[in-house]
């Protein structure tokens, strides 16, 4: 019968190998999932308020374009309606004077019958168009009163406004000690966001680029800080402002500028931007008119 060898002689134990092994498994596929879940999170891009923000935007969007149309449509009838009325006011006119004529003129009625007959049917033609236009006017006011329900219905609640743009910093945020300055441009011009308490707005031609006072003014502070920035909120219809506003800023005074698209019509929340944010003193007023000179006396 074999002996049984002793236990615990030559044998080398790999359990302690086999456990570190299976942590450093665990550990790996736990980095793994998580790397997954981030790279999901920052695919999706947008938190659930957001996309409801979105959709919320987009459906009153609709109704506001809904409603433009249905603004022109009830200005064509309007001015359709207005016409008619001018019209009927003159062939009322025209009827006015061909009664009067035919009531006082018995003697041209007698000597020229023909002219009499040709005026009456004038005037009968006239008592058909003027009826005619008062059926169509009537029409008029009817189809204008249902566009009118209509564009009540499409009305945009108050509760339901269009929800504001969150501006948000790019990249890896604002460096220590920048100084952020905000200028909104749109398709009606530039509008300075608070850099003194106040928004300011002026027109984006070159001329009063050029020549505004308190524009001059927000670039000269504005470069008196190397570390200040300039950030133009552009929207959908202002790229020919920021071209303007932003050159005259970069090449005639050195201002580092910055631009970042804004999409839709709704109000701008910069409280993100908040701490960064910088003020000026106010642009000088204007001074006042200089007093007019005394007249001299009346030579006697």
């Amino acid at each position: 019968m074999a002996k049984r060898r002793a236990s615990g002689e030559g044998e080398v134990s790999l359990f302690p190998f086999l456990s570190i092994l299976a942590c450093l498994i665990g550990a790996l596929v736990l980095m793994i999932v998580v790397l997954v879940i981030a790279q999901v999170g920052k695919a999706e891009g947008r938190s659930p308020e957001e996309i409801r923000r979105a959709q919320d935007y987009i459906k009153l969007k609709k109704e506001i374009e809904d409603r433009k149309e249905l603004d022109v449509i009830l200005k064509e009838k309007i001015a359709v309606l207005e016409k008619l009325q001018k019209e009927l006011e003159e062939k009322q006119q025209q009827f006015v004077k061909l009664r009067k004529l035919l009531s006082t003129s018995k003697d041209i009625q007698e000597a020229n019958l023909k002219i009499s007959q040709q005026m009456q049917k004038e005037l009968d033609d006239l008592l058909l168009e003027i009826e005619g236009m008062k059926k169509q006017q009537a029409e008029s006011k009817k189809e204008i009163a249902l566009l009118m329900a209509e564009l009540k219905k499409r009305e945009v609640p108050p509760d339901k406004k269009i929800p504001p743009v969150v501006v948000q910093p790019s990249g890896s945020g604002m460096t220590e000690g920048t100084k952020v300055y905000f200028v909104e441009a749109n398709g009606s011009g530039l509008k300075i966001l608070g850099a003194w308490g106040e928004d300011y707005r002026l027109s984006a031609t070159a001329a009063v680029v050029v020549a505004d006072v308190a524009y001059n003014h927000f670039l000269t502070e504005v470069a008196k800080d190397p570390k200040s920035l300039v950030l133009f909120l552009i929207r959908d219809d202002g790229q020919g402002a920021f071209n303007n506003g932003a050159g005259r800023a970069e090449n005639d005074y050195k201002v580092r500028i910055g631009k970042l698209p804004i999409p839709g019509r709704g109000v701008l929340d910069l409280a993100m931007f908040e701490k960064f944010r910088g003020k000026i003193t106010p642009p000088p007023a204007a001074p006042p008119p200089a007093p007019a000179a005394p007249k001299p006396p009346a030579a006697k």
